[in-house]
Formats: structure tokens, sequence, C-alpha cells
């Protein structure tokens, strides 16, 4: 008996030619090129926009517009006021609502009501009334030019909804 040998086939497979292998490398390199263009350019466009008043983006542009930015950073926080009025009726019954107006502030920590009382913009017993009913004081305008102070009460019930549920607990900073 003869043994066969077992057939061999010499099919290999198709080899790319260079001119394909060369395209998928260069496609590759040049969707590299722009992904990387993209954001040089998104970064270059996002450190020079300028912020007005239309477009409030930032807490550091809310910062730099709160009055005495330098003091109230450090003592408190910059803030964003806004007054407005409402019209209640009650024959019949209707809510009316104003225009509000918006305006940089500032809210002082507990702690530091001093800063006023040293400029002499509140009485003793401003302060008095305002911490036995646990609350700061919040001001609009320059402390060296008549501004408006205020004692506000901070409500723990205003969520912020931008925040998840499953978000950290706030922390220590945001209770004045």
């Amino acid at each position: 008996m003869m043994k066969r040998k077992p057939a061999t086939r010499t099919a290999s497979a198709p080899k790319a030619s260079p001119l394909k292998t060369a395209f998928n490398y260069a496609s590759i390199f040049v969707l590299a090129g722009v992904f990387v263009l993209g954001i040089g350019i998104g970064i270059a466009f996002s450190s020079t926009t300028i912020t007005d008043t239309r477009n409030v983006a930032s807490r550091e542009f809310i910062d730099r517009a709160a009055p005495n930015a330098d003091l109230c950073v450090q003592y408190g926080a910059s803030a964003m006021v806004m007054d407005t009025r409402l019209f209640v009726s009650l024959n019949p019954f209707n809510v009316y609502v104003s225009q509000p107006s918006m305006r940089p502030g500032c809210v002082l920590r507990t702690n530091n009501f001093r800063l006023l009382e040293e400029r002499r913009l509140v009485t003793n017993e401003q302060v008095r009334d305002c911490k036995n009913r646990m609350n700061t004081f919040g001001f609009t305008g320059d402390l060296g030019n008549s501004p408006e102070i205020n004692c506000v009460y901070q409500n723990d019930g205003a969520k912020n909804f931008y925040l998840t549920q499953s978000g950290a607990a706030p922390g220590q900073t945001e209770q004045f």
C-alpha cells in the first residue's frame, strides 16, 4: 500500500496592496489630526470668550461683578440679587408679579457681621435681631457708598436641581 501525501493547497490570503495600506494609515493620521485641531480650536474659543451682561456663565464672572469683590469672596459669597414685587388682590383673588431686576450682591457668613458694624453700616440692634433669627446679612452696592443691606435667611429648602439626586452632600462651605 502506498501512502498518499496529503494535498497541500498553497492558497495564500490576498495581500493588501501597498496603496490600500498607505491609504488606511493616512486616513487614520488625518482623522487624528482633525481631532487634535478641533480640541485646540475649542480651547481657544472657550478661553477668549467674552462674557457680558447677557451671558452670566461662570462663578468667576459673578465673583468679579460682586460689590467689594475681594471682601465678599473672603468673608462670604458673591450672589445674584433679584428684586421683584408680588401684588395679591383678594376680590377677585389674583397674584401679579413685577418684572425682576438683577443686581450683583454679596452674602456674608454669620461670623463676619463685625465688618458691617466696624463701618457703622448696621446697628447693634439690627445685628442682634438678625442673629436671634439665625440669619445673616446680604448687601448690594459698594460698602463705601451707601449699600443696601438686608438681613437674609438661608433657605435650606432651595435645592440645586442641576445636581443629580446621587450627587455628593453639600459641604460646610455652603452653610453661612
